[in-house]
């Protein structure tokens, strides 16, 4: 009986240094266990361009190692081009204390940036930091925000524009005009035109329920239509395809993104490549090989053709030889 009493307290005992030392090993676990990073992702509004600069900036994380679901908590919020939404989601994200936040368009970055000066914000499809008012300089920015320009090769656009339409003697230029980048974009593209020694008007909008109305008025003066990079009319490009494809006018577009949903041409960046060059800069910023203050806004490195061939076709345009390697068969 003693040699039993024995052996179940020495059972006992083992029992319970096993049990100690396995709830030591998870309190080590828990101790010292990583918390996920938080991103948030405010986009201004759905459409094609800024839908590929959130997807190029995702797998940049990815590919250099923060990964979704895994050692990162990505929050992405669509404010569908409503400033109400943008102030609710910019507060959410703020009071979530987020690691860093990407935010994609002018008014994004605008309505984040007035409400934290800690958070790292990184901005992208951003034609003008400066102008939006959202950095010092483009060289040192020195606050909490840096990012990657859209700026266009307006001028080349332009000059595409002249080569498609060699006949036209007015231009017209459709955008928003509460939209910062869109403003800078027309003055610009208003230079190149009357330096060309063409006709310069607008006509502009202030949402996407103006569009078709300003479209109808804008064919019925001019002979082809420039479109900068703005959010409003990118998102309406099916409304503007539907009117100047009935009046035969030609509309030379910002980015590609437009092309494929009913312009004719563009000369313009890839925003799939732009994210990605935002997420390279967020993972300097995540590693600790960047402070943001310091960080200079970048530039796309590269632009592309692209022609909607059925566009052309519908009308009655012809593409020149040289440009026939760029046309793309829009559905």
């Amino acid at each position: 009986m003693k040699k039993m009493g024995k052996m179940m307290m020495l059972f006992v005992l083992i029992v319970g240094l096993v049990a100690l030392g396995t709830g030591c090993s998870s309190g080590e676990k828990a101790a010292t266990a990583p918390e996920q990073i938080k991103i948030g992702i405010l986009q201004y509004v759905e459409h094609g361009a800024l839908d590929a600069a959130r997807e190029g900036f995702v797998a940049a994380l990815a590919e250099n190692g923060y990964v979704d679901g895994e050692n990162i908590i990505i929050d992405v919020q669509n404010a569908q081009a409503d400033q109400s939404n943008l102030a609710t989601i910019s507060d959410r994200f703020v009071s979530n204390n987020e690691d860093l936040i990407l935010a994609i368009a002018t008014p994004a970055t605008q309505a984040i940036a007035g409400k934290t000066t800690e958070i790292p914000i990184l901005g992208t499809a951003v034609t003008d930091y400066v102008v939006a008012r959202l950095v010092d300089t483009n060289e040192m920015p020195g606050g909490n925000i840096s990012g990657t320009t859209d700026m266009n090769p307006i001028i080349e656009q332009i000059d595409l524009l002249i080569k498609l339409v060699p006949n036209a003697k007015t231009v017209g230029v459709l955008y928003t005009s509460s939209e910062d980048n869109s403003v800078l974009q027309a003055k610009i593209a208003k230079e190149a035109i009357e330096k060309a020694g063409l006709k310069y008007v607008e006509v502009t909008v202030t949402n996407s329920n103006d569009v078709q109305q300003a479209a109808q008025s804008l064919v019925g003066q001019c002979d082809a239509i420039y479109v900068p990079t703005d959010n409003v009319i990118a998102s309406a490009m099916p409304v503007v395809y539907g009117v100047t494809v009935e009046s035969k006018t030609p509309v030379i577009c910002g980015e590609s993104g437009m092309v494929l949903n009913g312009g004719l041409a563009t000369l313009g960046i890839n925003y799939r490549d732009l994210g990605y060059q935002t997420g390279l800069m967020a993972v300097k910023i995540l590693k600790g090989e960047a402070e943001i203050a310091t960080m200079p806004i970048e530039s796309a490195t590269k632009f592309d053709f692209a022609i909607n061939g059925k566009v052309a076709q519908e009308i009655g345009l012809e593409i020149p030889a040289d440009l026939q390697q760029y046309v793309i068969e829009a559905e």
